[in-house]
């Protein structure tokens, strides 16, 4: 499978297939245990990625300088206000030059069609490390901690609460990819990337799985071994679509009472940052049942697992 993928960019779950992220996801639990038992795993010494955030970051920047440091690779970080695509400068001519500069890219940005131009005019691997369509590391990460607390990829089931944004469609991918259920809590009005939803029934036809979009939040907790929370808005958003959101998902908060409807040991996951006592209490994100840092951990050995498949 290495070589199947190696040289290849990584931009969405919709591009890949089961065994590739299957793959992926047995790679990363591979290279955590490697990690934790300090054995070293420089195998692209002297390589030099850039990394280009346009988007704000902790755990997705620091996943990948860690996960980048473990590999022997070093990082150059760009700076969007210090480049001349601030000015005008084209984004294909600065991706040709980015290409000669570097061994691979790694890019956190709005539209996913900036992700999609970049591997167009590189030769290097372009790893999407987030746009408004797709959170593929995230994923990766995903699956290695339902695979781990849940020791399995199927006959689950995942309640997720949040808008639908980059997570939700990769969730939406993977969900359908692997036969899980999933209910998806959304007030009445919100409407999913058709791309996105016609991929996911494609896939569920296929494996079996119910994806549903639900504003029965009891239902979508019942018998759910995964209730995910997300967050309600995103970046750039105004302040009037903020204000709408966070009422309309008002009566969706999880808190201890809505854990209780899932299944006894269902886990709580969230990608993070969470707004506390808006998508879910205090109580519950300090719970037993929340795996959310074991879960942010899991981002970088997902992006360390994704650049040792793809970096030539």
């Amino acid at each position: 499978m290495r070589q199947n993928l190696r040289g290849k960019d990584f931009l969405a779950f919709k591009d890949m297939n089961r065994e590739e992220i299957e793959f992926l996801t047995d790679l990363s639990l591979s290279l955590k245990q490697k990690w934790v038992s300090r054995e070293p795993h420089e195998y692209f010494k002297g390589q030099v990625w850039a990394a280009l955030f346009e988007k704000n970051s902790t755990r997705t920047r620091n996943a990948f300088e860690r996960a980048a440091a473990d590999l022997g690779i070093k990082v150059v970080y760009l700076r969007p206000d210090e480049m001349q695509m601030t000015r005008g400068e084209p984004l294909k001519d600065t991706a040709r030059i980015l290409d000669r500069y570097f061994d691979g890219l790694f890019i956190r940005t709005f539209g996913h069609e900036i992700v999609e131009e970049c591997s167009d005019w590189m030769r290097v691997p372009v790893i999407n490390g987030l746009t408004a369509l797709a959170h593929p590391t995230q994923g990766i990460a995903d699956l290695m901690t339902i695979k781990e607390k849940k020791g399995r990829l199927t006959d689950l089931k995942i309640c997720y609460v949040g808008n639908l944004y980059n997570v939700a469609y990769t969730t939406m991918i993977f969900a359908a990819t692997f036969g899980m259920d999933l209910s998806i809590v959304v007030p009445e009005g919100l409407k999913a990337n058709p791309e996105i939803l016609a991929e996911t029934e494609r896939r569920a036809k296929i494996s079996g799985a119910h994806i549903e979009f639900t504003q029965d939040f009891d239902k979508a907790l019942k018998d759910a071994d995964i209730v995910y929370g997300m967050s309600q808005y995103s970046m750039g958003q105004s302040d009037e679509e903020v204000a709408a959101l966070k009422a309309a998902f008002k009566p969706y908060l999880i808190d201890a009472e809505a854990m209780s409807k899932a299944k006894p040991d269902a886990i709580f996951m969230h990608c993070l940052p969470a707004y506390r006592d808006l998508e879910v209490t205090d109580e519950v994100m300090e719970s037993e049942q929340s795996v959310i840092f074991d879960q942010g951990e899991n981002r970088m050995h997902s992006i360390k697992a994704i650049i040792a498949a793809y970096a030539n």
